[in-house]
């Protein structure tokens, strides 16, 4: 294969010095300077240099739609992407450690299977009934560390019982021989340390090991990378990219460690870059948003929309009452007055459980408008769930812009059947495909429709979904869940949930409004910004022992997103669970700004 070679103006010069470095890089990219671009650009390099079938390109992202589109983007420079892994820490540890060393760890060695995010629940919530003093499944959450296991939002008075909640919850997995999504970290760790020739194996093969939003690692993550490239022993590079301002995991145990620590952490020489110039924002909205900073970061905006006249709006006056006509008002302004897309305006909050009704509320008071909102979908989106991945494959159809991502779940689905045991030796990703795209299932109803294709799925692969306990407990999970989100929704108003068209939106390109949280938004962009709740103890949340440093990452965050025009909103009049009022977010009620004011007629 030929080295891969880009267009002169395909990259600025910063991009350029990153991704030539002969070694190891921490880059440091501020919002909307090409972040992903680099990253892609550096692993289509990395590959086209591969001189043995033996070796790996592997890219550690934070979600799986990042993996989808960088993979995406990679295939589209005509680079082979077959010596690319690419996707998250945790399908990482299952594929590279877990599945494959199983036997050497004392939980796993005889057969394990992941147990789905409902499985979680209601396995805690079984435990947490009626204790007292009571706990909620909520507070146990929790996530490990090299040292061990750490609540998310440690209440000293409630420690001793959560973590007695939580010892009955392990011994309960293990002796279903379960493990959870955290645990997947926990167990690769432990393989990581007390097999060493783990590590020295994977390295031998890693030539590179490239991780997106270093700021959202976790320490167990950092240490497990870590072990693989010390015993590369300069063999096996990296390259880290991500915005320490933009840190916003903390509760979740990430940080951004700094370059010094993981360079001694590794074992590594790693070359300090940056990149500094915003392609994304106006002038004016990088002028906001930098008042945010918590570290010290150059952004200068070089983008078409730079000399953009935006609206920066902060509203301290609308009664919490009437926020959902002040969003409308302002969704109106933006998309009939300025001409803003739909599909470009994104509506951000702190919580999910008031944006899933929100977005019920603003489909009834705007039905010209199309929404993609969380608590929209008719089915479980669960990701760990093998008929949630069955799904998306029902769902979408077989195109060229859409070739590239199907394989990548065809692959998923062969992973997932070779683990629990179902023959799929002979099946390639493109015969999958094409049994999957044979299937014609002639059905309005989206769950009778889901219910046919499954069972033609398993009739087109040659097994019976009582072949496997796991198969058939995800199904069960799978449709019942489905069948109370679609219920939820019927209840609360909304038209048409059961239809098919509504069950294809789901992985239809965005086309409508998006409401989303501030932790959901990151890594996106869109021309309006409108965020609400921008309220002490919601933005930071009450329990964050960090609070005005994290505050300011959160507006870091929701203030970079918008190219065009931002509108905060500080409702007065919500209350607490003591029934006291919020206050204003401190850090943003601090900044000092010429805010905009938007038109009483909008």
């Amino acid at each position: 294969m030929m080295v891969f070679v880009w267009n002169k103006d395909d990259l600025n010069d910063e991009q350029v010095d990153a991704i030539e470095h002969d070694g190891s890089v921490f880059l440091i990219a501020c919002p909307g300077s090409g972040k992903t671009r680099a990253l892609t650009y550096k692993i289509a390099l990395e590959l086209s240099r591969l001189e043995s079938d033996r070796h790996w390109v592997v890219a550690i992202t934070y979600t799986h739609r990042a993996a989808e589109e960088i993979e995406e983007r990679i295939e589209r420079l005509g680079v082979n992407t077959e010596r690319l892994w690419i996707g998250t820490i945790h399908s990482f540890c299952l594929d590279w450690i877990l599945r494959p060393y199983a036997i050497y760890h004392e939980k796993l060695k005889f057969g394990f299977r992941v147990a789905d995010e409902r499985e979680t629940e209601q396995r805690l919530e079984r435990l947490c009934l009626g204790r007292q003093p009571r706990i909620r499944p909520f507070d146990c959450n929790h996530y490990f560390t090299p040292e061990g296991c750490r609540l998310e939002a440690p209440n000293p008075a409630r420690r001793a019982q959560i973590l007695g909640v939580l010892q009955h919850y392990w011994a309960g997995l293990e002796a279903e021989r379960l493990i959870d999504f955290e645990m997947i970290l926990s167990c690769a760790h432990d393989l990581i340390v007390n097999e060493p020739s783990i590590s020295i194996l994977l390295s031998s093969i890693f030539k590179f090991v490239l991780v997106d939003e270093f700021q959202d690692t976790k320490e167990i993550q950092y240490a497990i990378l870590a072990a693989i490239l010390r015993a590369g022993a300069g063999r096996t590079r990296t390259f880290l990219v991500g915005d320490p301002n933009q840190a916003i995991y903390g509760s979740l145990g990430g940080y951004a460690m700094t370059r010094e620590d993981f360079a001694a952490l590794c074992g590594l020489e790693l070359a300090d870059k940056s990149l500094s110039i915003n392609y994304r924002s106006s002038s004016r909205i990088v002028e906001y948003f930098s008042n945010y900073r918590v570290f010290a970061a150059d952004v200068e905006a070089e983008g078409k929309d730079r000399d953009y006249a935006s609206l920066v709006s902060f509203d301290e006056e609308t009664a919490h009452q009437g926020v959902d006509d002040e969003i409308v008002r302002l969704i109106r302004y933006n998309c009939e007055q300025l001409g803003i897309a739909a599909r470009e305006v994104c509506v951000v909050g702190p919580r999910w459980v008031q944006l899933a009704a929100l977005t019920r509320r603003l489909m009834s008071a705007l039905p010209e408008y199309s929404f993609d909102g969380p608590g929209m979908a008719p089915f479980a989106r669960d990701q760990n769930n093998f008929w949630f991945k069955v799904a998306r494959m029902a769902l979408t159809e077989p195109s060229p812009q859409l070739y590239i991502r199907r394989t990548r779940w065809a692959k998923e689905i062969l992973v997932e059947l070779r683990h629990i045991g179902i023959s799929v030796r002979d099946l390639s990703e493109r015969e999958l495909l094409r049994r999957c795209n044979g299937i014609q299932i002639d059905q309005d109803d989206g769950l009778a429709f889901l219910r046919l294709y499954f069972d033609e799925f398993c009739l087109a692969l040659g097994f019976e979904l009582t072949d496997s306990s796991a198969l058939a407990e995800h199904h069960q999970t799978f449709f019942a869940r489905s069948e109370a989100q679609i219920a939820q929704l019927e209840g609360a108003g909304v038209q048409g949930v059961s239809a098919i068209g509504m069950f294809r939106r789901v992985f239809a390109s965005r086309t409508g409004i998006t409401i989303s949280t501030i932790h959901g938004v990151k890594g996106a962009e869109f021309d309006t910004v409108i965020a609400f709740a921008m309220l002490e103890g919601m933005v930071p949340h009450f329990a964050d022992p960090d609070g005005d440093r994290s505050a300011k990452k959160l507006l870091y965050v929701v203030c970079s997103r918008p190219r065009k025009n931002l509108h905060l909103i500080a409702e007065t009049g919500r209350l607490d669970g003591r029934s006291l009022p919020y206050s204003t977010t401190a850090v943003l009620g601090a900044c000092v700004f010429g805010y905009d004011e938007v038109p009483d007629d909008a």
